[in-house]
């Protein structure tokens, strides 16, 4: 189904479950996902328990007069429709749920954390003629995407556009040196390397939600071939060692411990400024509170103060202070070219870009505002909102751009969220409860196995 159009498979599974004579497999579902929740976890029955119920569930839709005549991709589409909407709901139950699944999450984000401050591609003998890493991040980006969605194939999507990415370039880079196509041994030390640079938490606990609950009938053919890599890349990761990356055993060592020096002074900085600025807005409230007369900022009679604030010594830096230290800092070192390499769009012009830059643009918009507003935050200031014409403005081209019967939700990594329909005054069956499958999928077309590439790909 890699090809089909997933969300409107979603939508027009949805409808039907709305039908009157859809009733039985509506209580069916709701039934299952009840009785499931009540069940302690346990990851071996969860799993074939999930599995036999989405078989059973889809060989009685074949031979039910609501799929009369429908074609086998239709089916197929109800089938990945029935197992998003039934994941999505199982979610918090299934996900991470054994405490040794979590353990291992922890210790395979640590151990990758410190190996990604040293590592490079000689470690993992990949050839300098395939060596592309502001290409890579493309790559990264797509694995980083895994947390955004609870379905098992929505996760496995960010994993087949991550290994698309890297195979694309490899491919390329073969073209253009006149080397043979690259194969296994090309493909599986970059993608070990940019799964390092990705780090993307709770990796263990992903891959192994997909392996459980993904329906084994369509985890088949490339994606097989794709996830059996990214396990394979989880198993090297989890083992690595000075000599599974050709380095001398002291000079591993070393690595680790200045990497862990690194990031323990990185948390250190972190968790005193937190520190600083619950004792700043403390002083703060308390100072609001203190009768002018006896306060400590009375003004002596040589015009200083006769005893100091103390926010003026401690005082958190403004983001625009941080702004202009940093252009003083990148100006000083001459890496403004440098740094802003890895942000393609930068320098773009209106008419550089195309229709499939959009989405890129998007996440990026929206990774950009969410580092904004927590900046803001973590300073106790408020953030400026968009000006009101301007988001009316925005919410009335999300509207009206939208197609009839599109339910799509406007934050597309939202899966949680409960949305309602109105009622159209038909005989129809409430469709389980306007239940959540309206988010967007992951575009798992975005890359092409041939050719070029998209734009970012190619740069």
């Amino acid at each position: 189904m890699e090809n089909a159009d997933v969300f409107m498979g979603l939508h027009d599974f949805l409808e039907r479950m709305r039908q009157p004579s859809a009733a039985d497999f509506v209580k069916s579902i709701k039934s299952f996902i009840v009785s499931f929740s009540n069940n302690a976890p346990d990851p071996e029955k969860d799993g074939a328990a999930v599995q036999e119920f989405l078989a059973n569930m889809e060989a009685a839709f074949r031979v039910h007069p609501l799929w009369s005549g429908c074609s086998e991709e239709e089916l197929e589409s109800s089938g990945e429709g029935l197992e998003k909407y039934v994941m999505t709901k199982l979610f918090p139950r299934v996900f991470a749920s054994h405490p040794s699944d979590v353990k291992l999450d922890d210790q395979l984000f640590e151990k990758t954390a410190l190996i990604q401050q040293f590592i490079r591609p000689e470690n993992l003998d990949i050839k300098p003629t395939f060596q592309n890493e502001t290409s890579w991040l493309l790559a990264q980006k797509e694995l980083q995407k895994i947390n955004m969605y609870k379905a098992p194939r929505d996760k496995l999507v960010c994993i087949l556009n991550c290994c698309k990415v890297i195979g694309n370039l490899l491919l390329n880079a073969s073209i253009a040196s006149n080397e043979n196509p690259p194969g296994a041994d090309e493909f599986l030390p970059v993608l070990i390397y940019v799964t390092i640079k990705a780090n993307p938490p709770q990796l263990h606990s992903n891959l192994l939600y997909i392996q459980s609950y993904r329906q084994q009938s369509r985890l088949v053919a490339e994606s097989a071939y794709f996830f059996t890599n990214m396990l394979s890349a989880e198993s090297f990761i989890s083992n690595i060692d000075a000599k599974t990356l050709s380095m001398d055993e002291i000079e591993f060592e070393k690595n680790m411990e200045s990497a862990r020096a690194l990031l323990s002074g990185l948390s250190a900085d972190w968790d005193g400024q937190s520190d600083q600025s619950d004792r700043n807005a403390a002083d703060v409230s308390t100072a609001e509170h203190v009768d002018p007369k006896h306060s400590s900022f009375n003004v002596s009679n040589d015009g200083d103060s006769a005893t100091r604030d103390p926010l003026s010594v401690t005082k958190t830096p403004s983001l625009s202070d941080l702004e202009n230290k940093g252009a003083i800092m990148l100006l000083k070192e001459d890496m403004v070219s440098q740094v802003f390499r890895d942000y393609p769009y930068l320098f773009a012009h209106v008419g550089d870009l195309t229709i499939d830059n959009i989405e890129d643009l998007l996440n990026n918009y929206k990774q950009l505002v969410f580092k904004y507003v927590c900046l803001f935050k973590g300073m106790g200031a408020i953030p400026s909102p968009l000006p009101s014409s301007q988001t009316q403005k925005l919410q009335h081209r999300v509207v009206t751009d939208k197609e009839p019967g599109d339910t799509r939700s406007v934050e597309p990594n939202d899966d949680s969220k409960e949305h309602t329909r109105e009622d159209d005054g038909s005989n129809k069956v409430p469709l389980l409860q306007e239940d959540i499958l309206e988010s967007k999928l992951p575009q798992d077309e975005a890359f092409s196995a041939q050719g070029g590439g998209n734009d970012e790909t190619s740069q």
